[in-house]
């Protein structure tokens, strides 16, 4: 009991605080950032939305809501995909790419500064193994 309570209120609060600093310094939600991120990461920055919707852990209609939000900032298009006509791709756009650019420093030293200073390298390689892990579990689940 003592873990999960610890990993549910850490997790929620260590999100809140990078939500707050991205919020504060930059004007962008922390969700927001993850899909620049991930976009930015993959070939052509581009990636169906299913797939990224997944990778958010978002649902489709929640991803959905939130591209047109970004759309609409011009930090990403939405673009058909040419061998799918029902598929499409949520790309990023160099607006999009400047932007993460400029707000990935303060990200990066809000994950140092409240969870990766705190722990050694074996409390790291914990972490990661734990959770993937978890993750594998889980992607068994609804497969």
């Amino acid at each position: 009991m003592r873990a999960w309570r610890a990993y549910v209120i850490g997790s929620e609060l260590l999100r809140k605080q990078l939500n707050r600093e991205l919020q504060d310094g930059h004007g962008m939600a922390l969700a927001d950032y993850e899909v620049l991120v991930r976009l930015s990461e993959h070939d052509g920055r581009r990636m169906r939305m299913a797939q990224l919707a997944s990778e958010v852990a978002s649902s489709k209609s929640r991803l959905s809501h939130q591209i047109s939000r970004m759309e609409a900032a011009g930090l990403v298009q939405r673009v058909e995909c040419g061998d799918d006509a029902r598929g499409v791709y949520a790309e990023l756009t160099e607006a999009g790419m400047t932007r993460l650019r400029s707000i990935a420093p303060t990200h990066v030293d809000g994950v140092r500064s409240h969870l990766i200073d705190l722990l050694t390298e074996e409390d790291h390689a914990a972490l990661a193994s734990i959770f993937e892990r978890v993750l594998a579990h889980l992607d068994e689940q609804e497969g």
